[in-house]
């Protein structure tokens, strides 16, 4: 049987279809190029070839958007037609757990997958993805510990795996261990963004902007391609540096530069384009229309049901914008979501709504509520949501809930713990110098 890069079977495949499929994990590595087309020609050239669907549907599936989930979801008729060996059995029934809202569940059965698959990278960087959707810290480092002793440097995509094991020690904050591993996955393949985005991560935890900024603008070249699907993370990292500088200007010109000026409709890219603005905000910059067009491109993808993550995000986007309809379809949605059982319901109903009626609380200036909301929200690290960086923006509202709201005791604490992490930023500074002011 035809196998891998990494030596692991393709049933049905031929020499033509493996090689594309080696091209497509490749793409799905670095973030660049078009796996999709990749996998659609292998599937072309071997119509039971069973890897090639499977791995199209798991592209789909973490996408977190709903159209691709529905298209994910449509795969699973054809899938189940072909002939699956023991990997692809394994990663559809994972699948199909991820479809069914069944994130944790989804993630435990890659884990049981790639413990008797090592060097299964699919599967690797798709439970990656699971265990960055759902914050979980331990596992962005400890799915990838548990593969790396099976791998070797020769074994092609290694960097790749250092690179994922780079981010996951960095969101455990063992941050040494963290840029060494993703400075070594960049000098062996400079395209990863992702293991380059790790190191950019340390840099931001550590409060090192002007170190990030030069890190960004040395390696520019290899992430910011026009085929990167990952670039407008790493120029939203790239803005947050400034804003640490306090250099609003430049984080808004980046804004109306490469974060937006395509006006991605990618769930991934309005996420970090709805947190830039509303740090802005928070800072006191004048945004005249770019909420509204925000907001629009945010309406086929929150549906309350699919990611509360992205909700919460496209509420924010509703409440700069002003579209209360809008905002309240997105309100009674989730709620009706939360009362519902699983997963997502469970997300929803115990912070993604909390959140949400949190920001709403704080756009509308009642203080003392969003401060009581979000502190009782801010501890989601082990629930959803993306990296400590992008949550961050829970802790910069209510500590900016407490400052405006005369809170100055919680203000104070709160400014405190944010220095001690981060001494030397201008948005951490502000915050004690207002305490002091308001006093």
């Amino acid at each position: 049987m035809l196998t891998d890069q990494q030596g692991n079977p393709l049933t049905g495949a031929t020499t033509e279809a493996a090689a594309l499929f080696d091209q497509a994990v490749t793409a799905f590595n670095l973030y660049r190029g078009d796996p999709i087309e990749l996998l659609d020609r292998a599937m072309a050239a071997a119509p039971g070839f069973a890897m090639a669907p499977i791995m199209k549907a798991w592209l789909f599936a973490v996408a977190t958007e709903p159209q691709a989930t529905l298209y994910a979801r449509d795969l699973l008729d054809h899938i189940k037609t072909l002939r699956l060996g023991e990997r692809e059995s394994s990663l559809l029934a994972a699948l199909e757990l991820l479809l069914a809202g069944n994130w944790t569940a989804a993630a435990l059965a890659l884990d049981r997958h790639c413990m008797r698959l090592p060097r299964d990278l699919v599967a690797l960087q798709c439970g990656h993805l699971l265990d960055f959707y759902r914050a979980n810290a331990r596992e962005l480092r400890d799915r990838i510990a548990r593969a790396l002793p099976h791998w070797s440097p020769e074994t092609p995509g290694y960097s790749i795996l250092l690179g994922m094991y780079a981010f996951g020690l960095e969101e455990n904050g063992d941050y040494a261990r963290a840029e060494a591993a993703g400075r070594q996955a960049v000098a062996m393949q400079p395209l990863d963004c992702w293991a380059h985005h790790a190191v950019t991560h340390v840099m931001e935890m550590q409060g090192r902007a002007e170190d990030g900024i030069g890190w960004m603008m040395t390696r520019e070249p290899y992430w910011s391609g026009d085929d990167n699907f990952f670039k407008v993370h790493n120029w939203w990292h790239r803005a947050l540096y400034h804003l640490d500088l306090d250099q609003q200007d430049q984080a808004l010109a980046l804004y109306d530069g490469p974060i937006r000026a395509g006006h991605s409709t990618m769930a991934l890219d309005m996420v970090d384009a709805t947190a830039l603005l509303w740090r802005l905000q928070l800072a006191g910059v004048e945004l005249g229309e770019r909420w509204q067009e925000l907001s629009e491109a945010w309406d086929r993808h929150a549906d309350g049901r699919l990611y509360p993550f992205n909700d919460w995000h496209a509420a924010m986007a509703c409440l700069g914008a002003g579209r209360e309809p809008e905002l309240e379809r997105i309100l009674q949605a989730c709620r009706a979501a939360g009362r519902e059982t699983g997963e997502v319901a469970a997300w929803t109903r115990e912070t993604g709504l909390p959140l949400i009626e949190g920001f709403v609380a704080f756009w509308r200036g009642d203080y003392p509520l969003a401060a009581e909301k979000l502190h009782g929200a801010r501890h989601i690290a082990n629930r959803f949501g993306g990296s400590h960086a992008q949550r961050d923006i829970i802790d910069w509202t209510l500590t900016e809930a407490a400052v405006r709201g005369g809170l100055n005791d919680l203000a104070q604490a709160l400014a405190h713990e944010r220095l001690a992490l981060k001494p030397h930023s201008a948005v951490n500074r502000r915050f004690l110098s207002s305490i002091i002011t308001n006093e």
